[in-house]
This record gives structure tokens, sequence and C-alpha cells, in this order.
């Protein structure tokens, strides 16, 4: 067989048409391929992360209602403003029946916070340790919440074995809800 310049011609034809058809029909279809698969990873990576971030949110919305129920115990708790002196008597009845002296109380000026307000009194009283170690096991079973933040205990001068107690005791209790909603309303209208 011979070569000559016709059948160079059809053998480089041959060759050129597989060639150019890579470069221009496989070659951009494999780039197309490659950036959906791109695209499909992305997208798959996406919905994992979403998949992990809807787990979480059932979590946290039943994190959110547990919360929810403990603040509502919590509140439960807190008298209204008008049942303050139904503590503090109840309070004063509790020193009595253990054996101390009916105690003077004093009201200091009312703290106010977010959701409730504190009520701090200044106690003082008199009788035996033993009396007063059980007055503060009661005030601690009391169904509402209140703190003893200073305690000064000292010895009675009059009586042999008895003490001196004073301390502040504060009472936590939410204001009543008319009249917030009565001081929100004034508010609003400034």
């Amino acid at each position: 067989m011979r070569f000559g310049p016709r059948e160079i011609f059809l053998l480089l034809t041959l060759l050129a048409i597989p060639i150019s058809s890579y470069f221009l029909v496989f070659e951009p279809q494999n780039q197309e391929i490659a950036q959906a698969r791109q695209e499909i990873e992305h997208k798959r990576e996406m919905l994992e992360k979403l998949k992990e971030v809807t787990s979480r949110n059932e979590s946290l919305l039943q994190a959110n209602e547990q919360m929810d129920k403990s603040i509502s115990a919590i509140e439960a708790r807190l008298p209204s403003n008008k049942e303050v002196d139904g503590v503090v008597r109840q309070i004063s009845s509790l020193a009595v029946q253990v054996g101390l002296e009916p105690p003077s109380i004093k009201s200091a000026d009312t703290i106010a916070s977010a959701q409730y307000k504190e009520q701090p009194m200044t106690v003082s009283t008199k009788g035996n340790f033993r009396g007063f170690y059980k007055f503060l096991i009661e005030l601690e079973r009391l169904p509402r919440i209140t703190r003893i933040p200073n305690l000064k205990l000292t010895r009675a001068k009059d009586a042999n074995g008895a003490m001196e107690a004073e301390f502040t005791l504060s009472i936590y209790f939410q204001e009543d809800k008319e009249k917030s909603d009565e001081r929100a309303a004034s508010a609003g209208k400034s």
C-alpha cells in the first residue's frame, strides 16, 4: 500500500474526527457531569445539616416546654403582693410555735426585678438555739420562696443559754396582674 497525499488526508481526517469530538462533545459533557455531581454532593451536605438542625429543634422545643413548666411551678410558689402579709404572719406564728419570742419585723424598700419583686425585712427575735434551728428548718419548708442573705446570732444578756437573732429575710412575690396591667397602660399613655 502506498501513502500519497490523498491517503494521508483521509488518515488525518479519520484521526481528527474522534479527537475533535472528544474536545467538542465529550469534554464539555464531562465538565457538566462533574459540576452536577458537585451540586448533588453540596445538596446532600445541606440536607444532612438540615436534618441535624431539625432534630435539634425538636429537642429544643421539648426543653422549652420543660422550662415553661418549671417556671410555672416556681411562679406558683410566688405570692402576690396581697399575700405577703399572710407570709409574714406565717413566719411570726412559726417563730412562736418553736418557742421563740414573737419577732419584731421591719420592712425595707421593695426591690424590683424583671418578673418578680423582693421584699426584704429585718427580723429580730430571742429564744434558745434549738428553737431557732427548728424555726429555720420550718422556714425552709414553707411553700413560698424566701432567703436569708445575712444572719447575726448573739448570746442574750438577760437569760442563761438564750440567744438573740437578727437577720434579713427576703420574700419574693409577684405584683398583682391588675396593678401591672394598669402600670403598663399608664406607661403606654405617657
